[in-house]
């Protein structure tokens, strides 16, 4: 059967099962009285938040509430043409998420390789395709090598699918990562949270908000996290952030924050890669996974970053029908790596080891003012926005890079060797300096009272200093939306990712003959078309995507490796989401993802790769969740989910791949009265049969995957 009629399949199942649970869904809530608004939470398309909420969401009040999709104005989830989805602080805290993978276990769509208590290398993929665009309040923060944003002064985390062209300018297509830091709550609390997790890492948090008069009000955050992780690393690692919220009047507010976080991983497993792996000789099979992580760690090796961000805002209520809002936003990024890395060798576990150093600092300087209002020409409403801005993005880089083969070892044996030498993390002068000057506007018609479009357009002058390259591109953003009753969004859209010039890199292995070189812009396209439906029972979201993107090629010229452009990568996909109230007490989730993906028109050079399958975009993701309020003990509520990782390949020739593993996680949350004072229990198992097993990510990178680890955590708001 062909990869067309796979696809045509899928998409067809996905169809008729969303179908059957809605009219299902439909015919229940006519027969049945509706639950408890308490009881309805996970059943919400949650909103595209800009400020964090004050309390945990509801059906009915959370979708009503106005938010922020940028350069799209006020949405809901619901009224968005596109695939998002958001994991709000309440959540992170209930499963003892740490990591992007932990976060976001539940959504098919979204994978990062990387486990927790581990440098995030290579970051996260969303729909197969790596994504390079992270935003803090809309400031640019690179995070996808060298480490997570802190999760303790995050209000809420969201993936982003498709939108980064017309959001965000120049980007990758696959999406964007949005976090949003907490901010001042309209009544003063102050929650004090104590954290074990095995086998002797502990951590404290203070999240704290208080009114400061009638009109300021400010919310400080203080969290720390020592000792030792499941995996033998040493954890050192601190944070603390401020929000300050002031009202001047019934007009005008000024926001601010600050944030600034210090994290030291020292000891971390080693950084594995294989794709130069020996795949037939060892029958395409990769070495059997040992949890015995200090094999394969060097004990005195260590990654340490920097995290800053500030950022202030104002936003001017000119009316009922207009807003006007100001953002200046900087952060930084520094890196000082003495970090472990191998090549995977064969079957038999042997591997060659290089420890890496370098420093890194890297800078974005984020500005924009946003206009946006309500007009009615005729029959027509109109939302308008409109917006300009720039973002600058300075990178230092040490005088030093030190990449040498070190030592060498097994998987299935202590790993000997200490780092002796010093690295000289000294920066030298600014080596990259880009800039993105850009305007946009948006429209969405109300045509009728069950019609909606949307055009937008994004203009931007993109510069890299460094290099003298300059382009100017324009892109639009286009959809449909068609309600036929208020709960039920069946919509079309078409967005374009634009992806700077990429520059061929320097110091790889093989090295490239044309390191050094730029790269040409390139233009990726998305079509999406879907259904989200949301009632008091039952919320799903169904969508069918294609993304076509230029290819990066590895290509040999008498003998010399060139990085060049050649070819189309497409992605062909379905993906389905649902969310359906069983019962008062239990819960039921499941999501899943198929993903028709090929390498397409490439040269006669290349013709043994054509139609063959990226590399790390597994045709299968599923998830299936749920959440049990046990009934007769109050504040006890239970969960689990499963989740199936589809096999990959490791390179663009198919020659190597990653088997498929499924991984069980459960947990619990507790809350009870001890003399006087509300206390919260949570505790977590991740991978709770001890599956073992590799996961890959982007450049050859493979991990062995997270052992059984055990959270637990006791809180207690004032």
């Amino acid at each position: 059967m062909s990869h067309r009629q796979l696809f045509a399949r899928a998409t067809l199942t996905a169809i008729l099962v969303l179908t059957a649970t809605t009219a299902w869904a439909q015919d229940s809530s006519e027969t049945e009285p509706a639950p408890p608004k308490e009881d309805q939470s996970v059943n919400a398309l949650p909103t595209v938040q800009v400020t964090a909420t004050k309390e945990k969401s509801s059906t009915l009040d959370y979708l009503k509430k106005d938010s922020s999709s940028g350069a799209l104005g006020d949405k809901t989830v619901l009224d968005t043409p596109f695939s998002v989805t958001i994991v709000d602080s309440h959540e992170i805290a209930e499963r003892g998420a740490k990591s992007v993978a932990q976060i976001f276990v539940n959504d098919p769509s979204v994978y990062s390789p990387s486990n927790s208590s581990t440098t995030d290398w290579w970051g996260t993929q969303i729909r197969g395709l790596g994504v390079r665009s992270m935003y803090v309040d809309d400031v640019p923060m690179l995070l996808y090598w060298g480490g997570d944003f802190p999760i303790e002064a995050s209000e809420s985390v969201t993936a982003l699918k498709g939108l980064t062209g017309f959001m965000y300018g120049f980007a990758e297509p696959g999406g964007a990562l949005s976090y949003r830091l907490k901010r001042p709550t309209s009544e003063p609390e102050t929650t004090l949270t104590a954290g074990w997790r095995n086998p002797r890492l502990f951590s404290t948090h203070i999240d704290s908000s208080q009114q400061l008069g009638e009109s300021l009000s400010v919310r400080a955050n203080v969290a720390t996290e020592q000792g030792t992780a499941y995996n033998a690393a040493e954890i050192n690692r601190n944070v603390a952030s401020v929000a300050i919220d002031k009202q001047f009047g019934s007009a005008l507010k000024w926001e601010t924050t600050f944030l600034y976080e210090y994290s030291k991983n020292s000891g971390e497993p080693i950084q594995f890669y294989i794709d130069g792996y020996d795949y037939a000789a060892s029958g395409g099979k990769l070495p059997d996974v040992t949890y015995n992580y200090g094999n394969f760690n060097v004990d005195n090796s260590y990654y340490r970053t920097k995290t800053m961000l500030v950022s202030t805002s104002l936003q001017w209520r000119i009316n009922d029908q207009w807003n006007l809002k100001q953002q200046i936003g900087y952060s930084r990024k520094s890196h000082q790596s003495n970090k472990s890395f191998a090549n995977l060798l064969n079957l038999a576990g042997d591997y060659e080891g290089n420890m890496y150093n370098f420093a890194g600092q890297l800078d974005n300087l984020f500005t924009q003012t946003m206009l946006q209002g309500n007009v009615t020409t005729g029959i027509f409403k109109h939302e308008l926005v409109g917006g300009f801005g720039l973002q600058r993005s300075k990178d230092r880089w040490s005088n030093e890079f030190y990449w040498a083969n070190d030592f060498n070892g097994n998987l299935y044996v202590e790993q000997p060797f200490r780092s002796t030498r010093t690295p000289d993390f000294t920066l030298a002068p600014t080596s990259g300096d880009t800039r993105q000057l850009y305007a946009f506007a948006s429209d969405t018609v109300h045509l009728g009272e069950h019609l909606e479009a949307i055009v937008g357009m994004r203009f931007t002058k993109f510069e890299m200093r460094d290099s003298e390259y300059k382009i100017n591109s324009a892109t639009p953003t286009l959809a449909l939306i068609y309600k036929p009753v208020t709960n039920t969004s069946i919509y079309a859209s078409y967005v374009e990712g634009l992806e700077p010039g990429t520059r061929v890199p320097f110091g790889a292995t093989p090295p490239y003959t044309n390191e050094g070189d730029l790269l040409k812009a390139t233009i990726s396209k998305q079509i999406e078309t879907g259904i989200k439906y949301d009632s008091g029972k039952l919320a799903s979201t169904l969508a069918l995507f294609q993304i076509e993107r230029a290819n990066q090629i590895d290509e040999l010229r008498a003998g010399d490796r060139y990085l060049t452009q050649e070819g189309q990568l497409t992605y062909r996909g379905v993906e389905l989401i649902s969310n359906y109230q069983l019962t008062r007490n239990l819960n039921l989730g499941m999501g899943a993802i198929y993903l028709d993906a090929t390498i397409d028109n490439v040269s006669t050079a290349n013709a043994a790769i054509e139609g063959n399958t990226p590399a790390n975009a597994p045709k299968w993701q599923v998830v299936g969740s749920a959440d049990y309020t046990v009934p007769g003990v109050n504040g006890l509520k239970v969960h689990g989910n499963w989740r199936y990782f589809g096999a990959t390949y490791v390179t663009d020739d198919n020659s190597g791949e990653v088997a498929g593993r499924a991984v069980i996680n459960t947990g619990l949350t507790y809350d009870f009265e001890l003399q006087g004072q509300w206390l919260t229990l949570t505790s977590n198992v991740n991978n709770l049969l001890n599956k073992k097993y590799w996961a890959n990510g982007g450049w050859g990178a493979g991990n062995v995957g997270e052992a059984r680890n055990y959270v637990l955590t006791l809180a207690a708001k004032f």
